[in-house]
């Protein structure tokens, strides 16, 4: 059996837990990365990590999505992650969504989410934490400001921008995490076919839904076989580099 890893996923969306924990035990997942959207997931994150399930183990990020922003409680937020986040194994999901309705209607809500992924990165520079960004729309952007804010670990999740980005993307070191959607998404497996499995990391996102199937742990099996079909290596191999990278850039024990 495979030894895998499911580096993002939102357990507190997750109707059976319980029941999709032991799932992807049965299917050989050894750790799963649960990542905060705003302060609620975030503290669920971090009350829900360190337990251990049959050798299943979850590990916390904490974030602030750009779908989440509230200007209310931004601040109070962000003092929330930066007094735990020695408690967590990166920051995330944070970034920039170009595409989110609010964003395209107000440019004062694009300058907001700028400025709070900035501040995100430089707590996970300043606690040398990988940070788990979400691109879409915005892969330039998203990009550069983690280069300038001199972020050294960094995973750009379910990434489907241009090639020229990946490109400068992975001369900095940076990783990709592929999804389900690896089966089908034109612009995903075009990035998957360009990354080295050095710079790869699997996820399902849980429990976003993939053409009518609602994503959990357990299906990291398909990111897992959409890799390995596109990039025509052996399903074993796919799963232990995977596996020791997610090891390695988030400092966790599998």
């Amino acid at each position: 059996m495979f030894r895998l890893v499911d580096t993002h996923a939102h357990l507190e969306d997750l109707e059976d837990l319980e029941g999709a924990i032991r799932r992807a035990v049965d299917a050989g997942v050894v750790a799963i990365v649960t990542v905060g959207s705003d302060y609620d997931s975030s503290r669920f994150a971090l009350e829900i990590s360190g337990k251990e399930d049959h050798g299943l183990r979850i590990y916390p990020a904490l974030g602030i999505h750009p779908w989440s922003l509230n200007q209310s409680k931004t601040e109070s937020t962000l003092s929330f992650i930066e007094s735990r986040v020695d408690g967590a194994v990166g920051i995330g999901e944070v970034g920039l969504d170009y595409w989110y309705r609010d964003v395209r209607k107000d440019s004062e809500k694009k300058k907001l989410q700028q400025s709070i992924f900035n501040a995100l990165l430089k707590i996970a520079k300043q606690h040398d934490k990988p940070a788990i960004i979400h691109s879409r729309g915005a892969w330039n952007d998203c990009l550069d400001i983690t280069i300038e804010v001199g972020v050294e670990k960094a995973v750009f999740h379910w990434f489907t921008g241009p090639i020229e980005v990946l490109e400068k993307l992975l001369g900095q070191g940076y990783f990709i995490s592929a999804t389900p959607a690896a089966e089908y998404s034109k612009e995903h497996r075009s990035v998957i076919e360009n990354v080295p499995l050095e710079n790869m990391l699997l996820e399902t996102d849980s429990p976003v839904n993939y053409r009518g199937l609602e994503a959990e742990p357990v299906h990291v099996i398909k990111s897992l076989s959409a890799v390995a079909e596109l990039k025509k290596i052996a399903e074993n191999v796919v799963a232990d580099k995977t596996t020791e990278n997610a090891s390695r850039i988030f400092g966790i024990r599998i």
